[in-house]
C-alpha cells in the first residue's frame, strides 16, 4: 500500500490523500463561486443624485462641489414650463424692465437663455459650461409657482467621489447613492 508523509510527520493511505485533495478542490471552487457572486452584485456603480423635492437651493452646490464649476447643473423641464414674459428665474424680483440686461437677470453667471417665442411666450435654455449650479434661478422659479428650473448632478461632469462634499455639506440631506440605471430624479414630470 501506498503512503505519503502529510507533513506532520505522520504517513497518509492514497485514499485519505485524494479525499484531502478532493476537499481542498471543492473548497476552492466554492470559494471562487462566491466571490465571483459578490463581486457581480456589487458591480452596480452608484452614482450621486439630487433630489429635488428637498433641495432648498441653499448654494452649496456651487461652493462645496470638488469640480470647478460645480458638477450640479440647473435643468430645464420643460414640460412643466410656462413660457412666461416674466420668469421669476430669469428675472431678478426688483428689475425695472424686462430686458435680458445683466442687471436684470438673476442668473450671477447669464446662464440662462431667454429666446422670443410669439407674444406673449419666451423660451428659457441653460447653457451649462456657465451654470455654476447656485440654484438662485431654481429658487426664483420655484417662488414663481411653476418649479421648471431644478438643480441636478451632471454624471459627466462628476467625478463620483466615495465620498461627496456637497452631500456632506447639504443642510436639507438632498443628496443620496443610488444605483446608476436610475441616477437623475426631476420633479414634476412622468417618469
Amino acid at each position: 500500500m501506498n503512503s505519503m508523509d502529510n507533513g506532520n510527520g505522520k504517513k497518509m493511505n492514497r485514499r485519505e490523500f485524494l479525499n484531502s485533495g478532493l476537499r481542498f478542490t471543492v473548497a476552492i471552487g466554492l470559494g471562487a463561486t462566491i466571490g465571483h457572486l459578490l463581486g457581480k452584485s456589487s458591480s452596480q456603480q452608484m452614482v450621486w443624485q439630487l433630489d429635488p423635492t428637498k433641495c432648498i437651493q441653499c448654494g452649496k452646490c456651487a461652493t462645496s462641489c470638488v469640480k470647478t464649476p460645480s458638477a450640479v447643473k440647473c435643468v430645464h423641464v420643460y414640460s412643466m414650463c410656462g413660457y412666461c414674459d416674466l420668469c421669476g428665474g430669469y428675472f431678478r424680483p426688483e428689475a425695472k424692465d424686462l430686458t435680458t440686461a445683466a442687471e436684470n437677470q438673476l442668473c450671477p453667471t447669464s446662464a440662462i437663455k431667454r429666446k422670443f417665442v410669439e407674444d406673449p411666450y419666451f423660451e428659457y435654455e441653460i447653457d451649462e459650461e456657465l451654470c455654476n449650479g447656485c440654484g438662485k434661478c431654481v429658487k426664483g422659479c420655484g417662488a414663481f409657482g411653476n418649479g421648471s428650473l431644478q438643480l441636478q448632478i451632471r454624471h459627466d461632469l462628476c467625478d463620483n467621489c466615495n465620498e461627496c462634499a456637497i452631500a456632506r455639506d447639504c443642510p436639507a440631506d438632498a443628496f443620496t447613492r443610488v444605483p446608476s440605471n436610475q441616477p437623475y430624479l426631476l420633479t414634476g414630470i412622468e417618469g
